[in-house]
């Protein structure tokens, strides 16, 4: 498998959504791809670096989401966001994302994600709060069993430099979905992430779990980065 590629490859087909991240936190934690296999849909498989995969949850501010060619959407298209995320590779060897879940503050995007693109946004009550240099994400999922998260990340100013894990957990260029029943991949593109070193100050989180994975989050992450944000824009399924 060839190295990730930090710098997304232009989109080819129709522009269909764009939004902004901002704020974001990536927690990951290394796992066995045995244990992330089962959860994944036809056609995929783990995606590894170093013989493990990873399970991703990360947190930040969706801003000025946009059904490309209208105008961002107001109030509707502004929220927090948790998601847990796992790493997946395809038999035409697209690399890309698969969510576990999607956690928003805002119904009907919840309602629109799950019924257009089949992702399982969950609808919670959240927030994001800044404390001194630390920043503190919360969620209470408002369905089911209401899992909860709290995450509080404190970035610092290094830079992430020519590092190929932090490439392999952030350069991702699509997410992949089952549309009708079909596995299908929806490419995205967005300018590299500026990246920073960061440090968790704690976290007490129960997303993970609740996505198929009990115990990976009752023990320390091992990468945490943090970025101001990126913005980016998805084609039409392919």
């Amino acid at each position: 498998m060839d190295p990730i590629q930090p710098v997304a490859t232009p989109l080819s087909g129709r522009v269909i959504l764009s939004q902004d991240w901002v704020r974001v936190s990536f927690l990951h934690w290394r796992v066995s791809s045995d244990v992330v296999a089962p959860l994944l849909p036809p056609g995929t498989r783990p995606d590894e670096l170093d013989g493990s995969s990873w399970v991703g949850l990360i947190a930040f501010r969706m801003e000025r989401f946009t059904l490309v060619p209208g105008p961002a959407l107001p109030y509707i298209g502004d929220f927090p966001e948790i998601n847990v995320r796992l790493y997946t590779v395809d038999d035409e060897g697209r690399r890309g994302v698969l969510f576990r879940s999607l956690e928003a503050s805002r119904v009907l995007t919840v309602l629109g994600a799950r019924t257009v693109m089949n992702v399982p946004y969950q609808w919670a009550r959240m927030s994001i709060r800044r404390s001194d240099d630390a920043i503190d994400y919360r969620s209470t999922r408002l369905t089911g069993d209401r899992p909860s998260s709290r995450i509080v990340v404190r970035p610092t100013r290094q830079a992430v430099v020519d590092d190929p894990l932090a490439d392999f957990l952030t350069a991702r260029w699509g997410m992949h979905t089952v549309l009708r029943g079909r596995t299908r991949f929806v490419p995205n593109e967005h300018e590299p992430w500026p990246l920073r070193r960061a440090s968790l100050v704690s976290l007490d989180d129960e997303l993970v779990a609740a996505g198929g994975l009990p115990g990976v989050a009752s023990r320390p992450p091992d990468s945490v980065l943090y970025s101001p944000g990126v913005h980016a824009r998805f084609a039409m399924p392919q």
